[in-house]
Order: structure tokens, then sequence, then C-alpha cells
């Protein structure tokens, strides 16, 4: 099992991770998780933990680490936008076949708002890249 193990393991948080490197060559070959840094996906930033000085190859390693995470939030985010889709599609079709009077009393101003809040930005987004393409 140790020799599977990576050198590095990313602790992820709300705004990147905690890194830690990992030693298994110890007399109780027990694993070891010394932290390292921290990595902010956000500003890219990579701070030292402690005293520890970051050496160039751990510098790569998390900054390529960050570069790897930040492509996955971002399918990430696509995903779930095409979800809401999927979403509005079966709500649609809840509104229509099975939802009450009080059902739809309850949630009908809160979508209306809603829908109208995102066709609002969606149609002066598409706007503004058609408007770019003919300039273009």
């Amino acid at each position: 099992m140790a020799s599977d193990l990576p050198e590095y393991y990313f602790r992820v948080r709300e705004n990147g991770a905690l890194v830690f490197r990992l030693d298994t060559e110890n007399r109780q070959r027990r694993i070891e998780m010394d932290q390292i840094a921290v990595a902010n996906v956000k500003n890219g930033e990579i701070k030292p933990h402690g005293s520890h000085v970051l050496s160039e190859d751990e510098r790569q390693v998390i900054a390529e680490w960050i570069a790897d995470r930040r492509a996955v939030l971002a399918a990430r985010e696509v995903d779930d936008i095409l979800r809401t889709v999927d979403h509005l599609n079966l709500t649609s079709q809840w509104a229509q076949s099975r939802a009450s009077d009080d059902d739809l009393e309850t949630v009908t101003d809160a979508l209306l708002l809603a829908m109208h809040d995102l066709r609002s930005v969606l149609v002066r987004k598409k706007a503004d890249r058609l408007m770019k393409d003919d300039k273009g």
C-alpha cells in the first residue's frame, strides 16, 4: 500500500487546499502527514506552512494541482448549470401535471423572479456577444 501512495496529499477546503507531504518510511510504517503549505485556488497563492521552506519541485507540484483543480471546478460549474436546465424542465412538468394550487402559490413568485433575473442576464450577455461579433 505504501508504494501506491502519492508523495503529496491535498486536503481540499473552500478556497484551495492544505498540502501535506506523506511519509511512510518510518519505523512504525505508519503514514505521517506533514503539512507543508496552503494553496489558494482563487488567486493562485502558495503559502509555506510554519517554518517549512518550499522547494521548487514542491511549488511546481502545488501549482500543477491548482491548475488541475481549477479545471475540475470549471467543468463542475458547467455541469451544474446543465443540471439546472434539466431541473427547470422537471419543474415545468411538475407545475403542469402534479403541483397543487397551494404548491404553486408557495413557489410561483420566487421562481418567476429568479427566472426573470436569469433571463435578463442571459439576454444582456447574448447581446454583448453579438455586438462584439459584429465589431470583430
